[in-house]
């Protein structure tokens, strides 16, 4: 059964969550700066933040789904950005296996937050994005920008040593070719319109 009930956005909830994560990443990481000899260990096991940031996610997750009470979203929505937080802060530990100050984990911070950046502004500037996007695709410059992206990256994928470096530019290489073929289908497009109308 589909529901009728209106859906209104709630930007508290973005705000507290975005704090909420914020603030937990940041306590993480400078208690781990300024303590970083106190862990918890039970018996073998060494006990990572990453654990609690799993169950306040599933705690958080949880919440918000089984109620509807804007009191209830708050708390769901700090639980579930706090142990975003703290898995956030682990990152580099993960990913390299035993090396918490990795720089991958500032790496991925940043990618993070170009990310929810980028979908806010999009939510708020979707139309004129679009807009502006389309003169692009339909302007020589995106040709010469694509052919420029397209033969550095795919210089840095053929001599690059480091993975990152690897991916970036293979990222870079398909939206090279992705902006050169939204110009060349935008210009057989408006050909055939042309025709058309002649």
């Amino acid at each position: 059964m589909i529901s009728t009930r209106e859906t209104h956005p709630r930007v508290h909830l973005e705000a507290v969550a975005l704090v909420s994560f914020m603030l937990s990443f940041i306590v993480a990481r400078a208690f781990t700066s300024f303590f970083p000899n106190v862990v918890l260990v039970s018996g073998e096991l060494h006990i990572h933040p990453f654990w609690f940031g799993m169950i306040l996610l599933a705690v958080g997750g949880w919440l918000g789904i089984n109620y509807d009470d804007k009191e209830i979203d708050i708390v769901a929505a700090i639980f579930y950005c706090v142990g975003g937080g703290l898995i956030a802060d682990e990152v580099g530990l993960l990913l390299t296996f035993d090396n918490y100050w990795s720089s991958l984990t500032w790496t991925f911070m940043i990618v993070l937050f170009s990310f929810v950046f980028l979908l806010f502004l999009f939510s708020r500037y979707r139309k004129t994005i679009l807009e502006e996007l389309h003169d692009f695709v339909s302007s020589k410059a995106s040709l010469y920008l694509g052919v420029f992206l397209a033969a550095t990256s795919v210089a840095f994928v053929a001599e690059a040593d480091n993975f990152f470096i690897r991916i970036i530019s293979t990222v870079l290489t398909i939206t090279a070719i992705l902006i050169v073929l939204a110009f060349l289908i935008h210009r057989i497009k408006e050909q055939q319109r042309k025709r058309s109308l002649s």
